[in-house]
């Protein structure tokens, strides 16, 4: 049991590092987001390239944090009946959504969006806008970050039976209100 919770670890520390990139793409996306509009109306100058990345990077934000919002509890759930559960009954009902929902789910869409990225890599797809982007590293956000969100639902998977073996105690976090 020990090696599996250092593998969670791992991936939490992944996880972790991931998401912590993923909050700057908001930033980034802000300011091309600000810089296009502002070329646009003081200069009437703008280009498809730019909206097409701010597509992109809110994609990333998306894809490649939702590993980070697992890992940080602040995924939807139903607490009408979570919350009416201690420790162990709530590890009984993450460790069942974890292997009946979330890694299927997660590791259906990423085998499912492969083809997709694959095609795009070989044909060199592009945007049909003019002045459009490379479709292929927007397609690779599918299932690099469904792969992300499977790795951090074995984590989750492997530290819910940590709880239920009492190898492992979780800290009872709370999503961060007004986020």
């Amino acid at each position: 049991m020990n090696a599996l919770l250092a593998l969670a670890r791992l991936i939490d520390a992944l996880t972790e590092r991931v998401g912590r990139v993923a909050i700057w793409l908001v930033l980034i996306a802000t300011l091309i987001s600000a810089g296009n509009a502002l070329s646009r109306y003081l200069l009437g100058e703008s280009s498809n390239a730019w909206l097409e990345i701010q597509w992109y990077l809110f994609g990333g934000m998306f894809l490649l944090a939702a590993g980070y919002t697992l890992k940080h509890n602040g995924h939807v759930r139903i607490d009408i009946f979570y919350n009416r559960f201690g420790p162990r009954g709530q590890a009984w009902i993450d460790l069942a959504g974890g292997l009946l929902f979330l890694l299927p789910m997660a590791l259906l869409l990423m085998w499912l969006s492969w083809p997709m990225f694959h095609e795009a890599w070989i044909t060199h797809e592009m945007s049909p806008d003019a002045g459009g982007l490379l479709r292929w590293p927007v397609k690779l956000l599918l299932p690099a970050g469904f792969a992300l969100l499977a790795l951090q639902g074995v984590a989750e998977v492997i530290k819910r039976i940590g709880v239920l073996s009492g190898h492992l105690v979780l800290p009872r976090e709370k999503p961060e209100e007004g986020v």
